[in-house]
Order: C-alpha cells, then sequence, then structure tokens
C-alpha cells in the first residue's frame, strides 16, 4: 500500500480498490516506438498505426483485409486445405501440439488468409500472411492456399497482391517447406503469362524463405515504412560473416533508395493507392474508383 492510500479514508480505499478490479484489463497498449500509452480502440480505428509517431505495429491477417476490401461480394479461396504433421515432427513439443497452440491462440488455421474481392470496385485476389500463426512461416499450406489464390486470380482474370509478415520457411516440415519457395514462384510465372499483375507488399517482417523467393517477384513491390525485411538477422550475418550492416540495411527506406523496392506506403492509405495502381496496370479509367 503506498503512502497515499495509507492516508485516504477507509471508505475512499473500498471504492478505489472495487474501481481498480472494475476496470477492464487490456485498453490500454504502449507504442513500440515512442513510448506513448494508446488507446486500444483508438489504435484499432487508426489501422495499429500509432497517431503520435506513425510507427506501423502488426496487424492480423483478416483486419487488413477487411480494411482494404470492399465490403461486398468476397470469398475465401483455400481455407479448406489444412496442415498435417507428415514427418511426425518433434523438437521440445511435437508439431501436431503445436499447430494445436498456434490455432487456439490466432483462431486461424494456418499462417495465410486469400480473399477474392474487390478494392474500390477493382476485382483482385489477396493473400495474406498472419504473423500470429507461428510466426507466419512459410509450410505447405501456406504454398498451396498461395497457389490456390494464383489460379484463382488466373480464372477471373483478376491481379493477384500478397502481404508478407513471416519469419520464413516452417523448420518443422522440412524440405516440404523450402518446395514451398519454388512452388509459388512457379505459379506467379504462370501469372505473369496470361498478362496479370502481381504486387507484393511487404510488412514488418517480411524474412528467410518468403523474402529469397516470391517477395521481391512483384511487377510492383511495395513496403509499409519501417518494416524489417531482410533473408536473415544482422546479428546471424555478424556471428558467421563478421559484418557489421550499415545503419537501416534491413529497412524499406535503404531499399528504396538502391531500387530493391519500388515504393513505400502508409498503411492508412494502402487501399487508395492499391486500386490506383491495379487500375493504372489493368488500364482502367481512375475516375471510375469508388
Amino acid at each position: 500500500m503506498s503512502w497515499l492510500e495509507r492516508l485516504l479514508p477507509p471508505r475512499i480505499q473500498r471504492e478505489r480498490g472495487a474501481l481498480r478490479q472494475s476496470m477492464p484489463s487490456g485498453l490500454w497498449i504502449q507504442c513500440p516506438s515512442c513510448k506513448a500509452p494508446l488507446y486500444r480502440a483508438v489504435l484499432e480505428d487508426n489501422l495499429q498505426v500509432c497517431p503520435g509517431c506513425d510507427h506501423h505495429l502488426r496487424i492480423r491477417a483478416r483486419s487488413r483485409l477487411d480494411a482494404l476490401l470492399d465490403a461486398g461480394g468476397r470469398d475465401e479461396i483455400g481455407h479448406e486445405v489444412l496442415p498435417l504433421d507428415s514427418l511426425k515432427f518433434k523438437d521440445s513439443k511435437r508439431y501436431s501440439e503445436r499447430l494445436r497452440a498456434a490455432t487456439e491462440a490466432s483462431g486461424e488455421t494456418d499462417a495465410m488468409v486469400v480473399m477474392g474481392g474487390a478494392v474500390l470496385s477493382v476485382p483482385v485476389v489477396v493473400a495474406c500472411f498472419d504473423f500470429d500463426f507461428l510466426g507466419g512461416s512459410m509450410g505447405s499450406v501456406v504454398g498451396e492456399r498461395f497457389v490456390r489464390g494464383v489460379q484463382a486470380a488466373i480464372d477471373r482474370q483478376v491481379p493477384f497482391v500478397c502481404f508478407t509478415a513471416s519469419g520464413g520457411a516452417r523448420m518443422q516440415e522440412g524440405l516440404l517447406s523450402l518446395l514451398q519457395m519454388a512452388k509459388t514462384t512457379a505459379m506467379l510465372t504462370r501469372l505473369a503469362q496470361r498478362g496479370l499483375p502481381f504486387i507484393s507488399v511487404l510488412t514488418d517482417p517480411t524474412s528467410g524463405g518468403v523474402s529469397a523467393s516470391f517477395c521481391f517477384l512483384g511487377d510492383v513491390v511495395i513496403a509499409e515504412p519501417k518494416a524489417l525485411i531482410a533473408f536473415t538477422g544482422a546479428r546471424v550475418i555478424k556471428n558467421t560473416l563478421g559484418v557489421t550492416l550499415p545503419d537501416g540495411y534491413q529497412r524499406p527506406e535503404f531499399l528504396l533508395e538502391r531500387g530493391a523496392i519500388d515504393m513505400i506506403v502508409d498503411r492508412r492509405q494502402m487501399r487508395p493507392e492499391l486500386a490506383a495502381l491495379l487500375a493504372l496496370l489493368l488500364k482502367l479509367p481512375t475516375d471510375a474508383l469508388a
């Protein structure tokens, strides 16, 4: 008990204690960048972007899709594809146990959600990683859902967009996971042969096998501000190669200067920017966007 609480009359102490117990938890969150306290409801309305310093916090896949796609005419693609523990893999836990825990914690069945819909009336298929499911790692299900999303874009003759947020390949699936790198890039070749655009949007973090495969193959490569974009971490590079990376080396601002990406777009402007870009690539009139 603090000195102030000891001075308060017993009745006020009781009322203060009751108020503290009735106060819901989780209403506030601290910005990882500027350390400002943020009211969670305000942060959600601002698409998980700090209103003070514009730091982009991580956002769930379905929340991103809800903010991006038009309300009507959506359909989920590949949700029937579910993960299997084909290798019966076990480290400190069984892979099957990790899958169950990830599903319970995230509410998703794997680390990618794919939806068909429209962005300001421009038809599109969008794939989105969910980092809350095993760090957004790319296993067989992610690869298969990605492929089915690209195939749906080909069938519908619409562009394909992918938002990455991944720690890389899912090591619990061994070679099966690494094969998804080839599988996804091969499918994008089919998309290109049909003359359909692929836009890659890199968010925090994009690393490992995802960054080494399809994420830089977009006709346009976009990144969110200050996202971590790398194949491997700076500490691993320093320990293995003895090289200290320059400041900002694995950030989009550095990559934009050197031509590795095309644009940096604030999440709050992603919907109109994507719609305008898609209309340009499809040679549609931009004044028809609504």
